[in-house]
């Protein structure tokens, strides 16, 4: 079996090109549906998260308002998001740094059973943890192959404003925000054995799949 990790910026299209990697044959898990579950009431990393961030972060009915935890935890002064350290991201949050803290290792291990369990199931199996923040949480090495796709820019904004259905200045600033606690593009692809670049027309981003699937299948076998 190859494991393969699949990462990039916020609204790069990382699920996008996940689901054409699906179509060809390739296995997938998502890092943030693992976290939803996990969030979930009576779960321990949901009790963690509350205990640290306060009721303030909860919905009436108890469940927790991602909108609200993203606020307490990525609130923070712009000198602290514009700083930027040697390895090419900029200073995360402390807040951030905490939440990660809880929620990283338990998704870790999540996807690592997921891993275990396709392997026992097909050992010709191409594995793919969809994850934003793989170099971030320092987890890249538990992968055969890491996958960063890319995109330009303003194409971040317009593709998150359409898909929240929101204004492209609060887009902007969502973007911003999280792209501060993220490693910037040029370093993940220095860390990449593949880089598909999402900027232009859907056929050309599945072709570059297409060729990224063959690549990886000698791998698997």
């Amino acid at each position: 079996m190859l494991k393969v990790g699949l990462t990039g910026g916020i609204a790069s299209g990382k699920s996008a090109v996940g689901e054409m990697f699906v179509q060809l044959g390739a296995h997938l898990i998502q890092s943030d549906a693992i976290a939803h579950w996990l969030m979930e009431p009576g779960r321990p990393v949901y009790e963690e998260v509350v205990r640290h961030f306060g009721p303030s972060i909860l919905n009436p009915d108890k469940t927790v308002n991602r909108s609200r935890l993203a606020e307490a935890a990525f609130g923070t002064s712009r000198a602290e998001r514009g700083s930027a350290d040697a390895a090419g991201r900029s200073a995360a949050p402390p807040r951030v740094l905490e939440l990660n803290a809880i929620v990283h290792p338990a998704v870790i291990a999540h996807e690592n059973e997921w891993m275990d369990e396709i392997g026992a199931r097909d050992p010709e199996a191409i594995a793919i943890v969809e994850a934003a923040l793989i170099l971030e949480a320092g987890s890249g090495a538990r992968f055969d192959r890491l996958i960063v796709v890319t995109c330009r820019p303003e194409q971040r904004i317009q593709r998150l404003a359409s898909r929240l259905g929101i204004p492209e200045d609060a887009a902007r600033a969502e973007v911003t925000r999280r792209m501060a606690a993220q490693i910037s593009d040029e370093e993940k692809i220095k860390a990449a054995d593949f880089v598909i670049d999402n900027s232009g027309p859907l056929e050309s981003t599945e072709e570059q799949v297409r060729r990224v699937f063959a690549a990886l299948r000698p791998g698997a076998r």
